[in-house]
């Protein structure tokens, strides 16, 4: 009777615990490759736009980083995600801009700090420490990725000392997305240029570009060409798209 016993009480623990990683499995793939809008801080709601920008967290599966906006800087850093919703943030760096309503951006860093767990209900994501109410709250936002079609113009380049309309005296360089067919094409500057582009969720990756070979004065296009295979995700608030590197949005483009 005693080993029946036993065996029953291992039985029910293992299949406890292997449901316990299987939930834990989808819950983690539950909050990446998605955008979540904040509506809630501190239990305060939150406008939908701040700064004329939509605040939001994205979580990327891949290399386990976050991007985010409160209205003002791009913030970003790495996420650990553990069993039974367990979350931590590592703010990594930001952009230092002055903005209005800086309030919001500051309580968001703080927020993000304090976290250890999440809960989803619906399409609210809920960020937590223990069992009090939620430090945040955020909507699930639908996919974006068309909102990527059509033309848009580069008017700002990091990496780089000269001041942008050095770079390009000319032509400001642009990039027609094609996001169905997995393409984008354009100018840099100087040269016509086509390439792949590859998206999951909000982050993208272009290919080599295949580009015309006019002989181009100063180093306005070699910049644009080497910054956009660094690109790794991207953002789009109203008619502005930043391409980001890592933390950092290194190329700013206005829809046409």
């Amino acid at each position: 009777m005693k080993a029946l016993l036993f065996t029953l009480i291992s039985s029910v623990m293992l299949f406890s615990a292997c449901y316990t990683k299987k939930a834990a499995t989808a819950e983690t793939g539950s909050i990446t490759g998605k955008k979540w809008q904040l509506i809630e801080l501190g239990g305060k709601p939150v406008a939908a736009t701040i700064n004329g920008k939509v605040p939001f967290i994205q979580f990327d599966e891949a290399d386990q980083r976050y991007s985010a906006s409160a209205g003002c800087n791009g913030l970003g850093g790495t996420y650990t995600l553990s069993g039974n919703g367990q979350l931590k943030f590592t703010q990594g760096m930001s952009t230092m801009m002055a903005c209005d309503h800086m309030e919001i951006e500051n309580g968001f860093k703080s927020m993000l700090g304090e976290v250890d767990n999440y809960t989803i209900s619906g399409n609210t994501l809920s960020l937590n420490k223990a069992r009090m109410a939620p430090l945040a709250r955020f909507e699930l936002v639908a996919d974006e990725s068309a909102e990527l079609n059509g033309t848009w113009e580069v008017d700002y380049l990091a990496g780089t000392s000269a001041a942008f309309d050095e770079l390009f005296p000319n032509q400001k360089p642009s990039i027609t997305f094609n996001v169905s067919e997995g393409k984008a094409a354009g100018n840099g500057g100087c040269n016509r240029f086509t390439t792949a582009i590859t998206l999951d969720g909000h982050a993208i990756s272009f290919g080599p570009a295949a580009a015309t070979r006019m002989a181009c004065p100063g180093e306005g296009e070699p910049t644009f060409f080497k910054t956009l295979e660094t690109i790794t995700t991207y953002d789009v608030t109203d008619n502005t798209l930043n391409l980001i590197s890592g933390d950092i949005a290194v190329m700013r483009l206005q829809k046409k």
